[in-house]
């Protein structure tokens, strides 16, 4: 039981530390740029969700995994990629931004059903063997963003300064 409850502290950590990192760091830079060149980052830092793949590694997880939270957080993982990539290529046409929508709802529930598959299952920390990192340290971070992705896709006006609007225009008087 003492294994499982650092497993949950560090995921907690993680989302606070996370959390400061984007509020102080990430998001004053974000909340500046077009919508596209917003997305752009986020979408690079998601195709790297192909790590994902390390769960059907044996030797690198358990042989006890759960098959069913494996084979779920793998293959989610890499549709996810494969859509961050894909809309990454197609920013900043409207496509892009449509793939955006699609690749945010997709790995935001990706994500809260690696977390259900988990549960589920009944896994146990030391089950995840070398891929121990991606739920306590990766994942906090991914979560985060694809909130951040849903703020930038959303239509709320955002503004630079005073006297300008993200598109760069003043606006009247």
């Amino acid at each position: 039981m003492q294994a499982q409850f650092a497993f949950f502290v560090s995921i907690a950590f993680s989302f606070s530390a996370w959390g400061f990192v984007t509020a102080r760091y990430i998001w004053p830079r974000l909340r500046l740029l077009q919508r596209s060149e917003a997305l752009r980052p986020l979408l690079i830092l998601h195709s790297f969700r192909f790590i994902g793949l390390a769960f059907l590694i044996p030797g690198v997880v358990s042989p006890d995994l759960p098959s069913a939270f494996a084979h779920s957080a793998a293959y989610g993982d890499i549709v996810a990629a494969t859509l961050a990539l894909l809309s990454l290529v197609l920013l900043p046409r409207v496509m892009g931004v449509v793939i955006a929508w699609i690749f945010n709802c997709w790995g935001t529930g990706d994500l809260l059903n690696a977390f259900y598959q988990a549960n589920n299952a009944g896994l146990v920390a030391g089950q995840l063997g070398a891929t121990y990192f991606i739920p306590t340290l990766v994942v906090p971070l991914l979560l985060i963003t694809h909130g951040l992705a849903f703020r930038i896709l959303l239509p709320l006006p955002r503004t630079v300064d005073q006297g300008e609007s993200v598109s760069g225009c003043a606006r009247s008087a």
